[in-house]
């Protein structure tokens, strides 16, 4: 029977592995491994998700039937058959490498490999915007203390932890950083600018952000000022929060980039200010979408007006004006009975007039 780790866990695994910024108009490809190990996994898993800039592009999960190497980018997979053939055969390569790494770890600190283990692994190469290499990066952390990385030179290691030095020093014997500087300057660079034409539309548009400020009541009678901006592509974007137009760094919380799902991102910044000073606080919006810098900050809603007042108003309006309308019909009615009358005489009438003329 098949035995998949929840995606939740891997997710919050890859999420460990922060998505580093870029400057504007250079892009990245980026690989995030994990291998894991655990009391209900007969063999390890090793996942790998495949980034371009901040959009995930392939995946892998050895726990698949069958593994294999598969294309998730929002635009259409335009790579030959014999692609996706050749990176699920480093796939599982890279699968037998970190299982044997995973071992030799697990020996140095005596564990044993039925535990909850994890090996994580970040690969980028990072082009300039005139299609240039920049910089490599090659990362692996083990249970989230040992750590190894290639250092910008791509020549040397820094290693922390007992396990990550004696890995440094078997990876300088081989020569692994003069490989990896090899792969990162050339093959790395040629994939990045094949992706960029295959999602040209995507990769290269710009999303204006959509913004707003929130405003919430804490329990000590405080308000959480919270600038949000949904919507928005590039990843690259600046929140920050300012008293009464000042530099001064304010005491903000702020949370990493997210991808929207739909290959837009979102990001929000939040303060705490004492309740009646909410105007005195401004936020500051910086995006490559936007002309220039945008200043937003919390606009009261309009006083809102209960909807039976607004019924029982139009209500009794509309019986005030019926009442009207009636007392104007009835009162014409009234003067033309009154003409009428004035106008029309019965003969007894005539008849005492005719009394009281003088004789001739």
């Amino acid at each position: 029977m098949k035995i998949l780790v929840p995606k939740a866990l891997l997710l919050l695994i890859l999420a460990n592995l922060a998505l580093t910024r870029h400057p504007e108009g250079s892009h990245s490809l980026r690989y995030l491994q994990t291998l894991l190990t655990g009391p209900d996994l007969l063999e390890p898993q090793f996942v790998c998700a495949v980034y371009i800039n901040h959009i995930h592009i392939e995946r892998f999960n050895s726990r698949e039937e069958p593994p294999r190497m598969e294309h998730c980018a929002p635009w259409v997979d335009q790579q030959e058959p014999e692609y996706w053939e050749k990176e699920t055969e480093n796939m599982l390569s890279m699968l037998q490498v970190y299982k044997n790494l995973m071992k030799k770890i697990l020996r140095i600190y005596n564990l044993s490999e039925a535990g909850n283990h994890t090996l994580q692994i970040l690969m980028a190469c990072h082009v300039l915007p005139g299609g240039s290499f920049s910089h490599g990066q090659y990362e692996l952390l083990f249970n989230g203390h040992d750590y190894i990385a290639l250092n910008e030179d791509l020549r040397t290691w820094t290693a922390v932890g007992k396990a990550a030095e004696m890995v440094r020093k078997e990876w300088e014997t081989i020569s692994f950083a003069k490989s990896l500087k090899n792969y990162l300057q050339y093959e790395g660079v040629k994939l990045v600018l094949r992706q960029l034409v295959y999602g040209k539309e995507i990769l290269r548009k710009t999303d204006t952000p959509k913004m707003h400020v929130t405003h919430k009541v804490r329990a000590d009678r405080k308000i959480t000022l919270r600038c949000w901006a949904l919507d928005f592509y590039p990843a690259e974007i600046t929140l920050t929060w300012q008293r009464d137009g000042s530099n001064q760094t304010l005491d903000m919380e702020v949370i990493e980039t997210r991808p929207a799902g739909d290959g837009t991102f979102q990001k929000w910044a939040a303060v705490v200010v004492p309740s009646g000073e909410e105007q005195r606080y401004t936020c500051h919006v910086d995006h490559e979408g936007l002309p220039e810098p945008i200043t937003l900050r919390w606009e009261p809603p309009w006083p809102s007006v209960p909807i039976m007042t607004i019924v029982t108003g139009l209500v009794l309006g509309a019986v005030l004006m019926g009442a009207v309308v009636t007392f104007l019909i009835w009162k014409r009615r009234t003067k033309g009975k009154e003409r009428a009358g004035s106008e029309f005489k019965s003969p007894w009438q005539y008849q005492v007039q005719l009394r009281v003329c003088p004789a001739t």
